[in-house]
């Protein structure tokens, strides 16, 4: 059995989103249809609204409604210090530690070649041009710890180092609370050869 057309149509918007396949976007339009049509309503407003009005911050490149995102816009902000980046979501997971009070840019991805994602596809070209001469003192290289990230992160180490910058890179390892027995061959490797001195 086939469903009519319109039913289908929303059945394959919803499997758009990352992590949804047939089954969960099937549940996904039923329900809507059969248990909340308001709520249905009120996201493909809000979806619209989203997509017309959230753009880019033209600092840091995080998604923001306005030129400059709050971040960017705070002058109480510590812009010595700038963190690099992937995504948007990075950002957040990052502001929610409440650790970090500088800067961020975001590249939006991260270097593949195999993908055609080069340098000028970050915004590298740009990130450049807003460390010179801004006064940065330290660029916390924060890309995930995939070899794509790694490679990234190495590119961006490489283009500054002649800058007089500080360069540092989050660690990675275990996590706290983890027991070592359950903790992956790679992780326990980062975690040693990431070691520091507690004295």
């Amino acid at each position: 059995m086939s469903f009519s057309p319109l039913i289908q149509s929303l059945v394959e918007a919803f499997r758009c989103l990352p992590g949804v396949g047939p089954k969960t976007a099937q549940r996904m339009a039923f329900h809507m249809l059969e248990r909340d049509r308001e709520g249905g309503i009120k996201l493909s407003e809000t979806l619209q609204l989203a997509i017309e009005n959230v753009g880019r911050c033209s600092r840091c490149r995080t998604l923001s409604e306005h030129e400059l995102c709050d971040i960017c816009d705070d002058s109480s902000r510590d812009r010595s210090k700038l963190c690099i980046l992937e995504t948007p979501v990075d950002v957040l997971a990052v502001e929610q530690t409440g650790g970090f009070n500088g800067q961020y840019f975001v590249l939006m991805g991260h270097l593949s070649p195999i993908d055609g994602i080069g340098p000028q596809d970050l915004g590298l070209d740009v990130l450049l041009q807003q460390i010179d001469g801004a006064g940065i003192e330290e660029i916390i290289l924060a890309t995930n710890p995939t070899v794509e990230g790694e490679a990234t992160a190495h590119y961006i180490a490489e283009q500054v180092k002649d800058m007089g910058i500080k360069v540092t890179r989050i660690a990675h390892g275990v996590p706290v609370g983890g027991e070592l027995e359950f903790v992956d061959g790679g992780t326990l490797a980062h975690a040693l050869a990431g070691r520091r001195s507690l004295l």
